[in-house]
């Protein structure tokens, strides 16, 4: 009698179909990964330019751009916040973010309406307490203000992943009420004073939320993780008088060895200070950040923050004609060795393309970028 063969994969040939799945993975997979970054991107510019619009129709309200850091402070007779004492007589410190009244414009009116209430039974008032007090209304998730590349920390509640341009100086970042930037301490700007042009200045970019929030760690021999200077702000340093020095603190993508960071960028968005809603345009995008002393909370006078993302190569920038720029990590900053000018000051940036974009009236004439 005839027996039938039966025909299979041998080992050698399983082996090789096998091999030749992981090859076509391995090159599918990149693309596969670019296709998800680049839809990423693409929600992250829209983010911006909704951040535009509403920016817009505020200024078509009252023929000006919102404040970044406003609101009501009851101080005592030194001038100090009064804190502590019960929400109903503290009020927000003066330190209410830009984004509260851009709340309209990004379809969160019954957020904004809840904040201007404050609680009805008189223990909080109109505008909120202060941006990190434990505030119920404070605890949300705004997906229009989170940078869905932003991967790097756990989405949280008062999250966000955008900033306002405070311009070409370093000095007193948190509190001056005059800045060569758009956006400044009780003080609104309309487009009247971009006298550089809207479509040549800057409105808002982007930066990576902090990893060291509420510490004060100092970075391990061997460096890495958390340490990214994309995410923190180095303390102990003069920013004002050198940012080249402040540069000198990275090597490659990460803070040198050593140093004491902090990092409290994108971690409450109700707090107006310069370091968790504010950036500069002095130390081009994806650089280290630096804060003068060693205070580890998010109230250093003297700050270099400038806009990091995760995005290769660069950071996405609103100008002030509404448009979104992706402004690159090689733009011409000038001279880094020359100290910054004074908040309140006029005249041309030291700082090359980037600082001349940060500037609202700096006179300087800026070309392609």
């Amino acid at each position: 009698m005839l027996r039938k063969s039966r025909r299979g994969f041998t080992l050698i040939e399983l082996l090789v179909v096998i091999a030749i799945i992981a090859v076509l993975i391995a090159l599918l997979l990149p693309a596969v990964q670019q296709a998800r970054e680049a839809a990423r991107r693409s929600q992250c510019k829209n983010n911006l330019k909704q951040l535009g619009l509403a920016l817009h129709n505020y200024h078509d309200t009252y023929n000006l751009f919102c404040t970044r850091k406003g609101g009501n402070n009851v101080t005592d007779s030194a001038g100090a916040c009064i804190a502590n004492v019960g929400f109903s007589t503290r009020g927000n410190c003066g330190r209410l973010s830009g984004f509260y009244p851009l709340l309209p414009g990004i379809d969160q009116a019954p957020l904004f309406n809840a904040i201007s209430a404050g609680s009805n039974n008189g223990t909080v008032p109109p505008g909120g307490p202060e941006g990190w007090a434990g505030w119920a209304t404070w605890n949300v998730v705004l997906p229009a203000l989170m940078c869905p590349s932003d991967g790097a920390t756990q989405v949280a509640v008062r999250s966000h992943n955008y900033v306002f341009c405070i311009g070409d100086s370093s000095n007193n970042t948190v509190n001056a009420t005059i800045v060569r930037g758009a956006f400044a301490n009780r003080t609104c700007y309309g487009l009247g004073a971009f006298t550089d042009g809207s479509s040549n200045t800057i409105l808002m970019s982007e930066r990576v939320r902090g990893a060291g929030y509420g510490t004060n760690p100092t970075i391990p021999t061997t460096v890495g993780g958390d340490y990214s200077k994309l995410n923190n702000i180095v303390m102990g340093q003069a920013p004002q008088t050198n940012p080249a020095s402040c540069k000198a603190l990275a090597t490659g993508n990460f803070i040198n060895a050593g140093l004491q960071v902090k990092g409290h960028g994108g971690r409450q968005i109700w707090d107006g200070q310069s370091e968790r809603v504010g950036f500069t345009t002095i130390l081009g995008p994806n650089s280290v950040a630096c804060a003068e002393g060693t205070n580890n909370n998010a109230d250093s006078t003297h700050n270099i923050i400038p806009p990091t993302s995760f995005h290769t190569g660069g950071v996405h920038c609103l100008m002030g004609d509404g448009a979104v720029r992706f402004i690159s990590d090689n733009i011409d900053t000038g001279n880094l060795g020359a100290a910054t000018p004074a908040a309140g000051s006029s005249g041309l940036s030291p700082y090359g393309v980037w600082g001349a974009l940060g500037s609202k009236g700096g006179t300087e004439v800026v070309g392609e970028f």
